[in-house]
């Protein structure tokens, strides 16, 4: 929506929409970009007094409408290979898609389902394919350089500064940042609970060990949940003998501004960033982390790649195996799809690598740094977006006005009698 705005040629009104149960705190009347967003949104219910020209609906696409003259869906996608049938059908309503990643893209591209009839005998016969057949562009989701950028810690909120220290008395931290789902263990979409096992097996019982810091929540940021969230922690702690000397795991929970994570990625303490995820549709805290410098870990497959390179981070070797039972979600998680798995040994060595090798890999992390700085901004990402909405909507009728020519007035004389005018 900002980046609509900076173009200063649409009249935009929005439509508030929730997505679940996720916090309606995102927006801050404060910050001077909310503000020009907030101050777009319709009342509740909304009401539109005529047809908007190009109308932009951001959610899933099986909840897309098709308000407008023309229609845009832009959805994250999906983390897995394939995308359900209702996806392909509120696509297909639309006249453009909008997805954030290649992986995204490919995810719509390559999934076909059979279109078929049923014949008198019982059988059935394929009769077509049902597929995309929309046109279906590729929008990084920019990071507000502004925002995420290096700080010296002078710079950085001294509160903040000075409780992290505090409380983490390793010199080397290793990060987490991301939403811990549902699923037992290797289930959950980030594959949080292996990350923590593995961590636990590749620096249990040595002289010199790590920290790892957890910046994850389930349903929302309450106490119950941040409970919740401890003891998922414990219930790994536990299968290890109870004479280890185990690395220790810290947990991060509640609602961060977009400066506080900056300053979360900026912290001396903080060495690297780490991820297992299964699939990411864009994997946007890894691409804030690259931002400012930051190592970055992850696994090797699915959106994150199109800014993460396996000469400046470290991506992680793994296999496709098939979501499992658990994780199946009506007309957004399909059966039989298929997600990321890193191997455990990789990931044991790579942990330790990045321990040993501070300097190795933060040399190659600010080398990331200035190559994403260049390419994956919020202002680059507005530059893009009006290329595509120019290029799709060109030969879309416009309304116009239309300006009568001014009459002039005729002078006469009327003469007026009795009776008679």
């Amino acid at each position: 929506t900002w980046s609509f705005l900076q173009h200063d040629k649409y009249d935009i009104k929005i439509i508030d929409v929730r997505w679940g149960e996720c916090p309606r705190n995102a927006l801050d009347s404060n910050n001077s970009k909310d503000k020009q967003i907030l101050d777009c949104i319709l009342p509740s219910p909304p009401k539109l007094d005529k047809q908007p020209d190009i109308y932009v609906d951001i959610r899933i696409p099986n909840e897309f409408e098709t308000y407008g003259k023309f229609n845009i869906g832009i959805t994250a996608g999906i983390e897995t290979t394939a995308v359900s049938q209702a996806w392909i059908e509120g696509c297909n309503k639309m006249d453009l898609v909008i997805v954030p990643s290649e992986h995204s893209k490919e995810s719509f591209v390559k999934t076909i389902y059979d279109k078929v009839q049923n014949l008198p005998d019982g059988n059935q016969q394929k009769i077509g394919e049902f597929k995309l057949e929309k046109p279906i562009e590729v929008l990084f989701e920019g990071v507000d350089e502004d925002v995420y950028k290096p700080l010296e810690h002078t710079e950085m909120d001294s509160n903040f500064f000075d409780m992290l220290n505090e409380k983490i008395p390793e010199k080397f931290a290793f990060l987490f940042v991301g939403l811990w789902g549902q699923g037992g263990y290797g289930e959950d979409r980030k594959d949080i609970s292996k990350m923590i096992k593995v961590f636990y097996e590749s620096f249990a019982n040595k002289k010199k060990q790590p920290a790892l810091l957890l910046k994850t929540n389930s349903s929302g940021f309450s106490i119950l949940d941040r409970e919740g969230i401890k003891e998922k922690i414990n219930q790994i702690k536990v299968h290890f003998p109870e004479d280890w000397k185990l690395p220790n795991v810290y947990l991060l929970h509640g609602s961060f501004s977009v400066e506080e994570m900056n300053n979360l990625y900026n912290h001396p303490k903080i060495s690297c960033m780490v991820s297992c995820t299964h699939g990411e549709g864009f994997g946007r805290p890894l691409l804030e982390s690259s931002m400012v410098g930051l190592p970055v870990i992850a696994s090797n497959w699915s959106g994150h790649l199109d800014f993460l390179d396996s000469e400046n981070s470290v991506l992680l070797g793994g296999k496709l195996v098939e979501v499992p039972k658990s994780q199946v979600w009506k007309d957004i998680v399909i059966e039989q799809s298929q997600w990321f798995e890193t191997d455990d040994n990789q990931l044991y060595k790579m942990l330790n690598y990045a321990f040993e090798n501070k300097n190795e890999i933060k040399s190659k992390a600010k080398s990331l740094m200035f190559k994403n700085r260049e390419k994956f901004t919020l202002n680059n990402m507005t530059k893009v977006l009006d290329e595509i909405i120019v290029n799709h909507t060109k030969d879309t009728p416009k309304q116009v006005s239309i300006k009568l020519p001014k009459l002039k007035k005729l002078k006469s004389k009327v003469k007026v009698e009795e009776g008679v005018v």
